[in-house]
């Protein structure tokens, strides 16, 4: 009877003592990334046009990575100084941790810094792609991950947010900026008074591309400025994520004065460093706002889906191996029981990417596997499309944001996959007659996998919010 007993007096005490409350704790740390510039082999740089060779490193390439504990689930985010890695190469990342619910690794969309896609070679018909450099790329990134895991300490979290309308510029018509900044401040639980803070996390929506197209010195762009400024300020570790990009939301053209009242060109290291600063001072202002939020327990939701490649460009580039990843058969079906390997380019492909729901506690976040438009971001699709667009009673995507319902809300682009632009269908415009009257296409559609991918997207997105 005395086993019988004792099983029933601890179903009894299990009764009276639920599981303890969900605790958060948090961790940072950082990898140098950097390329070796001026070795044997060519560092390609990324983001404009093709043969850009490197020629001296001007400030380190960074992963920098958060880690999250709920007490139950661990998680890793990871944010990369680079143009975009493609799901293939996350994946790499997330078989050399163990122990993690979900790793999301993304990229800050860096145009100074080397080509890790394949699109910015000696030429078009060449990948700019140093496969060793790629791999230790993501050897920092796991690296980052395992050390800020050591690190983990029971914390607590205030979300703020600010909006920078002038530290933007929309490239492309309509204008609709996504000028919210978001910062979540961690600070160690039951703190002493006047200690330093466990991290900063900072997410803001623009292209690191301020060095223009005519750099030729390795560099972070902007985020390099705006992470030590907001280290010097804090005296903490500083994580840095990208957010809505496509539209085109610029630095480029965002007019900035020096000290002594000196118009500053773009392309410069002073212009980028003093925009790097501005964005800095904008995070200052969203910590300040900020509010204590409860960001446990952790409910992670993520969705492999396949998009559909309609980009001619995309497939020769894949034919040609310059694009290295693996296409598959489109059959209309964004989400096929099976994914079959496609073999034949001159049929319909697809490219398998994935999608990512993350609510912790109060706050949600949004992963989007590339460029997302504000549009499809904020839910401002033009209504009606303009007469000149290609597809003017194309049906809305549902928009990412009304579907975030917790307290607090923020997007990572780019967030474990680099897919290119996703624009509404209804503002697709390759063909005459332009929208808005203009004489030519305005920059987006080329860089695009088609036209239907913002509905695979932000659909998938949907099921996952709404999914029980």
């Amino acid at each position: 009877m005395r086993p019988l007993l004792a099983l029933c007096m601890f179903v009894a005490v299990a009764a009276v003592c639920p599981a303890a409350d969900p605790q958060l704790s948090v961790g940072f740390a950082d990898a140098d990334v950097s390329p070796n510039v001026g070795g044997k082999t060519p560092v390609y740089m990324a983001g404009f046009g093709t043969n850009r060779v490197a020629t001296k490193l001007h400030d380190p390439i960074m992963a920098r990575a958060v880690v999250l504990s709920d007490g139950t689930k661990k998680i890793a985010l990871v944010s990369v100084d680079v143009v975009g890695l493609f799901l293939p190469a996350v994946e790499r990342v997330r078989a050399k941790v163990k122990g993690f619910d979900h790793v999301m690794v993304s990229s800050t969309h860096n145009h100074e810094g080397p080509d890790t896609l394949g699109l910015w070679g000696k030429s078009n018909f060449v990948s700019g792609v140093d496969p060793d450099y790629l791999t230790a790329v993501v050897d920092g990134c796991a690296k980052a991950i395992a050390a800020a895991e050591k690190k983990l300490t029971p914390a607590t979290a205030r979300v703020g947010t600010a909006a920078g309308p002038e530290l933007l510029r929309d490239g492309r018509q309509p204008e609709v900026k996504h000028d919210t900044m978001v910062t979540i401040l961690f600070e160690a639980k039951n703190a002493k008074e006047n200690a330093a803070p466990l991290g900063l996390l900072v997410q803001w929506n623009v292209h690191p591309e301020l060095l223009d197209d005519k750099n030729t010195e390795v560099s972070a762009d902007h985020v390099g400025y705006t992470v030590k400024h907001l280290k010097d300020k804090y005296k903490c570790p500083v994580a840095y994520f990208t957010g809505t990009v496509g539209g085109l939301m610029t630095n480029l053209g965002v007019p900035l004065k020096d000290d002594k009242g000196n118009e500053l060109k773009d392309g410069t290291f002073a212009k980028t460093e003093k925009y790097g600063v501005e964005v800095g001072k904008l995070a200052e202002k969203a910590v300040a706002a900020g509010k204590e939020a409860t960001l446990v327990p952790f409910d992670i939701r993520t969705r492999a889906v396949l998009a559909p490649v309609d980009n001619n460009l995309y497939k020769l580039a894949w034919a040609a191996g310059v694009l290295s990843r693996t296409m598959y058969d489109w059959t209309g079906d964004p989400t096929p029981k099976e994914f079959k390997e496609a073999k034949d380019p001159g049929k319909p492909v697809g490219v398998k990417t994935e999608v990512g729901y993350l609510k912790l506690g109060e706050l949600d976040v949004a992963c989007i596997p590339g460029e997302i438009y504000p549009e499809l971001v904020l839910d401002k699709i033009q209504d009606p499309a303009d007469k000149g667009a290609d597809f003017p009673d194309a049906p809305k995507e549902p928009g990412i944001y009304p579907q975030l319902k917790g307290k607090y809300r923020m997007i990572v682009g780019l967030a474990n996959d680099e897919i290119g632009y996703i624009l509404p269908k209804r503002q697709w415009d390759e063909k005459a007659p332009y929208c808005y009257g203009l004489k030519k296409a305005q920059y987006g559609e080329i860089n695009s996998c088609g036209p239907e991918v913002a509905k695979v997207i932000c659909e998938a997105f949907k099921g996952l919010v709404e999914a029980k």
